[in-house]
């Protein structure tokens, strides 16, 4: 485990588990005033670049997504975005050069 102000990350093998708070993540994903019905969970797709973040979230656009925030540098030193599908399922885009994605595309938690 991980944790870096207000959120931990767990190893899960290739995959990530982070548990951020609700309050925090709904203003992240801009869905601070959403009505009812926001689980509070997201999925999210870890990009090797800022260019890929916002070519995966145009390519979600032209599949039927709704942007929710569009990519944008935050904070942490990364760049996200965020998106909810035709399902409602809302995931952000990430690419945060401190977790680096190994040769399969798979995000490594630093030591």
């Amino acid at each position: 485990m991980r944790d870096s102000k207000g959120v931990a990350f767990f190893d899960a093998g290739g995959a990530v588990l982070s548990l951020y708070g609700i309050d925090d993540l709904k203003r992240d994903t801009g869905l601070e005033k959403a009505a009812a019905g926001f689980s509070g969970v997201t999925l999210a797709f870890n990009a090797d670049s800022e260019r890929s973040v916002d070519e995966t979230l145009a390519a979600a656009e032209n599949a039927g997504a709704k942007i929710l925030k569009g990519g944008h540098k935050v904070f942490w030193g990364g760049y996200i975005g965020y998106f909810s599908d035709p399902d409602a399922h809302v995931w952000e885009v990430a690419y945060n050069p401190q977790f680096p994605l190994d040769d399969r595309g798979l995000i490594v938690l630093p030591a």
